[in-house]
């Protein structure tokens, strides 16, 4: 089937994501820098391009609030945010994933106050890390579309909400020529949604009663083993999207592993310039690769564990931290590699917090720190 290709940002190439899966809710706060997706949405549903109720709420709480309501009902449904928008969400949130609502929602990474800024910073979604909400990561426009459509499969399969990530300005406004599949192409690949379960005066099902301690017990308990199963549905969901588009991304990447020292291990728009740095260190002589971690939540164990067996050293590039602990994505490596035989030194390094910029030069002095040094027991603040 042929496509079209168009010079699109990275926000506007999720919202023509959104359009291709068919919500038919989509609940609306506007909040920079994710607004020109919202902003896209409303102009796509003016020309009659997409068929959806667009409500606007008074605030971020109240849109997600409209997003569990709506799903309840059996509604596929979308919403953005940001930043502090997804902050003042957090108690909706864990409404979501406990309603086992599919929602999808783009969240465009920013830096969460205090002190005031608009920068490409991660610690907003990984603050939410453990919400319940399936995340994935994105590196550029592209993906972020296809991401889009493919989160529709999982969450739709598992009852979970998802959550496609991109970071600010490096990704959500730059512009880059994006591939729209044809709108026959993603319907004959995301059936619509007909939950077996879902308030219909009809059937006459509810939800939101008290429940006791063990009914909360197993709740929990199924909600653990839904997120488990997302990881092999994840991976058929992007199988089943390659075959299609060409396009494929995995839940983790490896590049240029095959007979490494070191891998650099990174999310989101980082790993772009972490391959053109290990490119040119290729091309001296330093046997650096690649693991760019797609899916976080739930977090790959065992592909990651897999991808680093026979590794001697790992080196975590991380734009975001949390006090006390460092980097989120040291801290997950550190832990799915725990006990691992003859497992790889961790190094971790806090690169790019609040949008500083990472060269490849940056990167390789690094590499070249890393190699010589032994681990430190903490995330090591660079730049």
């Amino acid at each position: 089937m042929s496509a079209t290709k168009m010079l699109l940002s990275g926000n506007h190439a999720v919202s023509y994501g959104v359009k291709l899966a068919r919500p038919q809710v989509i609940p609306v706060y506007p909040i920079t820098p994710q607004t020109p997706i919202l902003e896209k949405i409303t102009e796509l549903h003016a020309e009659g391009e997409l068929a959806a109720d667009i409500m606007t709420a008074e605030s971020e709480h109240s849109a997600m609030a409209a997003c569990i309501t709506a799903s309840l009902t059996g509604v596929r449904v979308f919403t953005a945010t940001a930043s502090q928008g997804l902050m003042l969400m957090h108690e909706m949130l864990h409404y979501a994933s406990g309603a086992r609502a599919p929602i999808v929602m783009a969240n465009v990474n920013r830096t969460i106050g205090s002190p005031w800024a608009f920068w490409p910073d991660q610690t907003d979604s990984l603050a939410q890390r453990d919400c319940g909400w399936i995340q994935y990561y994105c590196e550029h426009g592209q993906e972020s579309l296809d991401t889009v459509i493919q989160a529709y499969k999982v969450a739709e399969q598992v009852l979970l909400p998802v959550m496609v990530v991109h970071e600010a300005f490096y990704v959500s406004h730059s512009v880059e020529p994006v591939e729209i599949p044809e709108q026959s192409l993603v319907d004959a690949y995301l059936p619509s949604f007909t939950p077996e379960h879902r308030l219909d005066p009809d059937i006459g099902e509810s939800w939101g009663n008290v429940v006791n301690q063990e009914m909360y017990h197993r709740h929990r308990r199924d909600m653990g083993e839904a997120m488990e199963g997302a990881i092999p549905l994840a991976k058929q969901a992007d199988e089943q999207w390659k075959q299609l588009t060409g396009r494929g991304y995995g839940i983790i990447e490896e590049y240029r592993c095959e007979g490494a020292e070191l891998v650099i291990a990174t999310m989101g728009g980082i790993a772009g310039t972490a391959r053109e740095a290990i490119d040119e260190l290729r091309a001296a002589g330093v046997p650096v690769g690649l693991l760019k971690v797609k899916l976080f939540r739930p977090f790959p164990v065992f592909e990651v564990r897999q991808a680093l067996r026979g590794i001697p050293k790992v080196m975590v590039m991380d734009r975001n931290f949390a006090p006390g602990t460092g980097g989120f994505l040291h801290q997950e490596l550190k832990a799915a590699l725990y006990g691992m035989e003859q497992g790889p030194e961790i190094h971790g390094y806090l690169t790019g917090v609040g949008g500083t910029n990472v060269s490849p030069s940056m990167i390789a002095g690094l590499v070249k720190k890393a190699i010589e040094e032994k681990p430190a027991a903490n995330s090591v603040w660079m730049g």
